[in-house]
């Protein structure tokens, strides 16, 4: 049994955000969620969000099954780039610099561990 969750549009740039989604990758939910609960990083808060919509997700299209949240493993986790807002700074001279806001684009994929064949 697999299921996904995606959130997208997140006000954090790609190269934040996989510095987190490395450190979890692979790992069972339980532990994932163990280890974004320490973690420092801003972006641990919208990872943590879309692995548990994930885990409600399989809940919710398998509800004859009971599935224990130790059996679950993140089966791929992966961050993509999003739209970029363009903003201007004041610069020198009354010149304007032109900056990038990232956005980012993030995708769960759950599985049990007995479906690793």
């Amino acid at each position: 049994m697999e299921a996904s969750a995606t959130r997208k549009y997140i006000r954090s740039s790609p190269r934040k955000m996989r510095r987190v989604v490395n450190m979890v990758r692979g790992l069972s939910v339980p532990e994932a969620m163990e280890a974004l609960t320490f973690m420092p990083q801003a972006a641990t808060r919208p990872v943590e969000l879309t692995l548990r919509n994930a885990v409600r997700n399989l809940t919710d299209q398998n509800p004859d099954y009971r599935i224990e949240a130790g059996s679950l493993m993140i089966r791929d986790i992966r961050v993509d780039e999003g739209p970029r807002f363009k903003r201007f700074r004041a610069g020198a001279r009354g010149r304007a610099k032109p900056y990038k806001k990232r956005l980012s684009h993030l995708k769960v994929v759950i599985g049990t561990a007995a479906d690793d064949n």
